[in-house]
């Protein structure tokens, strides 16, 4: 028997001799390949993990051992059969998880063994080929069950018989099945507070009258409406997932909720109120068939008229990106005043307007970005968003926002404005001495630390567009002429700059020196994909943790790179897709052998040797000695050269100093020389 300590915890820990771990009243029998159940365990067991092996049968006498066992895990085995008296002794068992077997083949037999479960409070059987009537025959007698999985099953259709007498059921995991159809199967189950639907074949949901349940998640179904019950009880629901869907409409909420988050990413929803040729829906209705059995029910509900009658006053997060929504109706943002996430990101909408009234006074999250926006309207200061933080507008068609916007937002911090075609505003144009030309004003916001300005098209820059603005990431990337008067009108960063992506900025060491010598707070720098064809010298006093130098024309880094204030204090370097000299990798070497410095794509740094590309990191020895041989080759052509030279001054000395010998000991002799005494 081993003993030792596990996890530093001081808990000790001892090995069976079939190779389970014993942690006091646990025992981890995990992928040992084990048959059937060890039965030379402490008695005193009140765990069991069996998970990952081959038991195919657990017999009458499996866990009759273990009388105290209150938790047994055999989740991914070949478990065919339960037989009936397997849990007699085990009558104190609250959680069992039988995942991922092969229970549909004896499942009346299985079921006899749960009737002996009257304390089970969490049953797991994913994974196990089940219909709907095997679930049902198996939870008969389970009702003190409060956490069910029947997830990853064969379920298509659920009705009042699927979870009879299972009243005490709290949460409800049914997700990946083929369910198209439910009828009236979750009437019964007054306490279920979670409910779980997801990947399943669900058409549609019509008078949806669940009160009790505060999680629904129904994503990634076919569900073309939602329609909650007319009725003025107060339904606890807090969270509805219906994204990845085919909703058309909006859906018709209860009229009295507690919905906190509403996601409706991924459908087909729009309004219909009026429509793109101004033609007006207000009044328009649609009618909603119900069949159940022999009896029809007509639904006539408005298209815009019923959203108004929920209330969304409790609403936080509401997600309706990628849609088809190219306006928000009026009214619409009134009805949630406690809204403090908007993702409205990937939809055709053109316009985007906050009212009067400060509807979105709670509003800190943003998200605009993938539209077809070209005027953003905001009713200031009535109309502002104080709260905001994060703003992403980017991937639209703006060349302007709103004057003074960002002087009613007191707490933001990023701005992502990256591919709209917007410029900024120098200082001329806010001491009112140039044009009016569109621009957009980020000068003196105090806040403010992150900034996007990628695809912007940007050129020029006036003076001095970051005043006062304490900016720690700044992304200029794929703006060719950004940088075509260097970087002066960035000096107002020097002190706070942290971050800076000047990545496909046109960067090139011949057209243009940029000294980054006064970002002595930079710690990031993207220079990736620029044409580069020298290491940029004013970067060796930086103190820079992550460089980024892929996609540039660099033959070579310098040898001594790893001496310099960088070298010593870089973290993370990326160097790939350079043209690098196979026989100068001096550096390379150098590099490898720092310790905390890491080349994150060093799999994929290459060089050149004549028309061949091999990887820097396993240079063949051929090359290696061919290099070698070349730089000894050059040694000597140098020597060679010299030689000639150097032996010809030599010789032309000596002639000059024979030829003209007497008269220079003399001409030494008259200037240095004494008289002689006689």
């Amino acid at each position: 028997l081993a003993t030792g300590w596990g996890n530093g915890a001081g808990a000790a820990w001892a090995l069976s001799p079939g190779g389970c771990r014993l942690v006091q009243s646990t025992a981890t029998c995990n992928g040992r390949w084990l048959n059937s159940v060890p039965t030379n365990l402490q008695d005193e067991l009140e765990e069991l993990l069996l998970d990952n092996n081959t038991i195919r049968v657990l017999g009458n006498a499996s866990v009759l051992p273990y009388q105290k066992l209150r938790y047994l895990s055999l989740s991914k085995n070949r478990l065919e059969l339960i037989e009936p008296g397997a849990f007699l002794g085990s009558q104190g068992l609250h959680v069992l998880s039988l995942a991922d077997n092969l229970l549909f083949t004896n499942y009346s037999v299985t079921a006899a063994a749960f009737s002996a479960l009257p304390a089970l409070r969490k049953l797991d059987l994913a994974g196990n080929c089940l219909s709907e009537d095997m679930v049902s025959v198996l939870l008969w007698n389970l009702s003190s069950l409060e956490s069910l999985s029947v997830a990853r099953n064969l379920i298509m259709r659920l009705d009042s018989s699927t979870f009879t007498n299972l009243t005490q059921l709290l949460e409800l995991n049914l997700e990946k099945n083929y369910i198209f159809e439910i009828d009236q199967a979750f009437e019964g189950l007054q306490k279920l507070q979670r409910l779980n639907m997801a990947y399943n074949y669900i058409p549609c949901i019509a008078e949806f009258d669940l009160t009790q349940l505060r999680v629904l998640n129904i994503s990634n179904n076919a569900i073309e409406w939602f329609l909650a019950v007319e009725s003025n009880d107060l339904f606890e629901l807090e969270v509805l997932d219906l994204s990845h869907n085919q909703l058309l409409f909006f859906p018709v909420l209860p009229r009295h909720n507690k919905l906190r988050s509403l996601l409706l990413k991924d459908n087909k929803l729009s309004f219909y109120q009026r429509l793109a040729n101004a033609m007006s829906l207000a009044n328009a209705t649609v009618q909603f068939l119900l069949t159940y059995g022999n009896s029809t029910n007509i639904t006539t509900v408005s298209l815009w008229d019923e959203i108004c009658h929920s209330n969304l006053s409790s609403l936080q997060l509401l997600d309706m990106s990628q849609n088809r929504v190219w306006y928000l109706p009026e009214g619409f943002l009134v009805k949630m005043p406690s809204l403090t996430h908007l993702k409205l990101n990937q939809n055709c909408m053109e316009m985007f307007h906050v009212p009067e009234g400060n509807p979105l006074a709670m509003l800190t999250d943003l998200d605009l970005s993938q539209n077809r926006l070209s005027e953003l309207r905001v009713d200031l200061p009535a109309g502002a968003v104080p709260n905001l933080q994060l703003f992403n507008l980017s991937t639209n068609r703006l060349t302007v926002l709103p004057a003074g916007f960002f002087t009613h937002t007191k707490k933001i911090t990023t701005v992502d404005l990256s591919h709209n075609q917007v410029d900024l505003c120098p200082l001329q144009a806010v001491l009112g001495k140039g044009e009016n030309l569109p621009c957009v004003d980020i000068r003196g916001i105090t806040t403010l630390t992150h900034v996007s300005l990628a695809g912007c098209g940007l050129q020029g820059l006036g003076s001095h567009p970051f005043q006062g603005t304490p900016l720690k990431h700044l992304d200029l990337s794929d703006n060719q002429k950004v940088l075509s008067g260097g970087l002066g009108w960035l000096q107002d960063l020097n002190l706070t700059l942290q971050v800076l992506s000047l990545r496909n900025t046109n960067l090139s060491s011949t057209v243009v020196d940029i000294d980054f010598s006064g970002f002595q707070s930079l710690i990031c720098l993207d220079l990736s994909g620029n044409s580069l064809i020298t290491f940029p010298a004013a970067l060796g006093i930086l103190k820079l943790h992550t460089l980024d130098l892929r996609d540039n024309c660099l033959p070579a880094l310098p040898q001594d790179v790893i001496w310099t204030p960088l070298g010593k204090s870089l973290r993370e370097v990326y160097l790939s897709r350079n043209p690098y000299n196979c026989c100068l990798l001096g550096w390379w070497d150098s590099l490898q052998r720092v310790e905390r410095l890491h080349v994150r794509d060093g799999q994929e740094v290459t060089c050149r040797y004549d028309s061949r590309t091999v990887s820097a990191r396993a240079l063949p020895e051929n090359i290696i000695k061919d290099c070698q041989w070349r730089t000894a080759d050059l040694v000597l052509l140098y020597l060679a050269l010299a030689l000639p030279t150097c032996l010809t001054f030599l010789v032309v000395f000596v002639i000059i100093f024979l030829t003209f010998k007497q008269k220079l000991l003399k001409m030494v002799k008259s200037q240095c020389g004494l008289s002689s005494p006689y």
